[in-house]
């Protein structure tokens, strides 16, 4: 790759870079985080003062010392210890605020990431887009961008900045007292006299680019390991939850060597790439190491020749060492941090895939208007696609009223489901255009038939997703009653993992008496009593129907079971239209 285009490259890296940093600094936190930026570089360029002063007691004292000047040492002794309390202090605050302003950071880019991932179905959008035809990879492991990502770029952002500004601060203030100490450097060519005025500013600067140049070359693979380490150690860590939420299953299927073989592989995975960023850091250390111990001597003996002319005394050689070192690491601060940046924008450029994901997100074509009847759902024309973009299912001048109660018949996997999603609102390969009541966004609800429970307590997965305190215990205990579910009327401050401490059967009646406590007008339900015996099945559906005739509503169900129809007035069937052609759904009277 040419020069410009890694200059180009280069660039587009900052920019984004500066996409990441910059909204929270003009966010409505601004001025405190600006406040405790300004603070932390002051209390930086207060370090650097300090080192300045205390390099200039480093002349005074080893002169002293060659001098035998007892009085001086003591005095000078004295001064260094309110200079180190000094640097203490500045060290302390520099350190409390800037883990201050890194807390507050990452608090406010871990709300603003969970605010957009889980705004408009982005988090479902994301899992289906890994099948969308013609799009990139969607972000792996979006957990992982959200709890360590953002830590990370917090941390080093704020740490490689602030130490490149102290680089920067100590290089302009150890080059000039580095040039007035170290004299001029005169040697003869071809008859002629050649002096290099200020020879140890030039020796550092030639020592310090070429070790930059090589630690570039030597480093350069580290940027693609960290990025691919951080992969597979979410990819291990996602297979060891997902192992941990099925175990139920995978216990009955005898699944136990089949989940240790793909642990085994995705562990194997991270151990390799860990060998290769291993063996990528070890040649790096090799490097800058024998760099940074070199650096010890190379000031020494170049001014060696000078001290023991009696050009300079002791404390001059002294203080020409501790400012080479100064300007030394200054400019050796790419060398000394290059494993840092190759971490730093191994996560940049995942954060940056992350953000740029959210903006390649498909808003739906669907076109949703207010009903022109009240109390009328009508589909005028829907249209859906897989991801890959094969046509699925299409419908048109179906209406469902209140008190309609319809059956959607098909073979499993012809869209059944996937128009529930569309009306959800949450399947983005939907178009066409359909009306819905007004009270429709409030009153709904869908009952899959895997229904999901957070962790905490009964009451809790009960009422999910309102807040717990909107039913009182009585609501809550007669839901459960309702649903077949007296066992658990004792429980509901009880906490436990429930999708997986419940049965399937359970699962999806608990899943119901949510249905009866919220008392939804427009309920749809999808196989959401697959799981009970028919007995149970039919208890659950008289309630569910007395549960919208009382709110004079309508229900809709997806269900293979013969003994559903019974509970439907209506039944919508899907019929093939051809071969590569979508399945029609079309009204049929029961």
């Amino acid at each position: 790759m040419s020069e410009p285009g890694k200059w180009a490259q280069f660039r587009a890296f900052i920019r984004k870079a500066l996409a990441l940093t910059l909204p929270y600094f003009q966010s409505d936190e601004k001025w405190r985080a600006r406040g405790l930026l300004a603070a932390i570089v002051a209390l930086n360029l207060g370090t650097v003062y300090m080192l300045v002063l205390i390099n200039d007691w480093n002349r005074v004292f080893y002169d002293a010392l060659q001098n035998k000047d007892q009085a001086t040492f003591w005095r000078e002794l004295g001064r260094f210890t309110y200079l180190a309390f000094g640097y203490i202090i500045i060290a302390v605050y520099r350190f409390y605020l800037g883990q201050m302003l890194q807390m507050r950071w990452r608090n406010w880019m871990t709300t603003h990431y969970l605010d957009r991932w889980l705004a408009n179905k982005a988090f479902y959008q994301l899992e289906l887009s890994r099948f969308a035809k013609g799009t990139d990879a969607p972000p792996d492991n979006p957990d992982q961008r959200i709890a360590e990502d953002i830590s990370s770029f917090t941390s080093s952002t704020l740490g490689l900045s602030m130490g490149l500004l102290n680089a920067l601060v100590t290089l302009v203030s150890f080059v000039g007292i580095l040039w007035t100490l170290s004299g001029s450097f005169s040697f003869s060519a071809n008859g002629s006299a050649y002096t290099i005025p200020g020879f140890m500013v030039w020796m550092a600067v030639l020592y310090c680019t070429v070790g930059s140049v090589l630690a570039h070359y030597i480093g350069r693979p580290l940027i693609p390991l960290n990025f691919r380490q951080q992969r597979v150690e979410a990819d291990f860590r996602n297979h060891l939850v997902r192992v941990r939420e099925y175990s139920e299953s995978i216990a009955l299927d005898r699944g136990e060597p089949v989940e240790r073989q793909f642990l085994g592989g995705r562990f194997g995975a991270v151990l390799d790439n860990y060998w290769s960023l291993i063996k990528a850091q070890k040649r790096l250390i090799w490097f800058t190491t024998g760099f940074g111990q070199a650096a010890v001597v190379f000031p020494f003996i170049v001014a060696a020749p000078r001290f023991f002319s009696g050009a300079i005394q002791l404390g001059e050689l002294m203080q020409i060492s501790s400012a080479f070192g100064r300007v030394q690491d200054s400019l050796s601060w790419f060398v000394d941090n290059y494993d840092s940046l190759a971490s730093w924008r191994a996560t940049t450029d995942r954060l940056t895939s992350f953000e740029e994901s959210f903006r390649a997100l498909q808003s739906s074509p669907l076109s949703t208007e207010p009903a022109t009847a009240a109390d009328t759902l009508s589909i005028d024309e829907i249209g859906l696609s897989l991801p890959g973009g094969a046509a699925l299912l299409s419908a048109q001048g179906l209406t469902l009223k209140a008190g309609d109660s319809v059956l959607i018949k098909g073979p499993s996997g012809s869209g059944k489901s996937t128009l529930f999603r569309a009306l959800a609102g949450i399947w983005p390969w939907a178009r066409g255009r359909w009306q819905r009541p007004a009270d429709f966004e409030r009153r709904v609800m869908f009952l899959p038939q895997r229904p999901y429970f957070p962790v905490g307590s009964l009451r809790q997965a009960l009422a999910y997703p309102e807040p717990a305190d909107h039913y009182s215990d009585a609501q809550l205990r007669q839901a459960l009653h309702d649903a077949m579910l007296p066992q658990l009327e004792a429980r509901l401050d009880e906490e436990d993992t429930w999708g997986l401490k419940l049965s399937g059967g359970e699962q999806q009646r608990l899943a119901v008496a949510r249905a009866l406590l919220k008392q939804p007008r427009w309920l749809f339900v999808d196989e959401a009593t697959s799981a009970l015996d028919e007995v149970a099945e039919r208890t659950v559906y008289e309630r569910l129907k007395a549960l919208v005739g009382a709110q004079q509503g309508a229900l809709v169900s997806i269900a293979h079971r013969p003994g559903v129809a019974a509970f439907h007035q209506q039944r919508w069937s899907l019929q093939d239209a051809g071969p590569g052609q979508a399945r029609v759904l079309v009204p049929d009277t029961v």
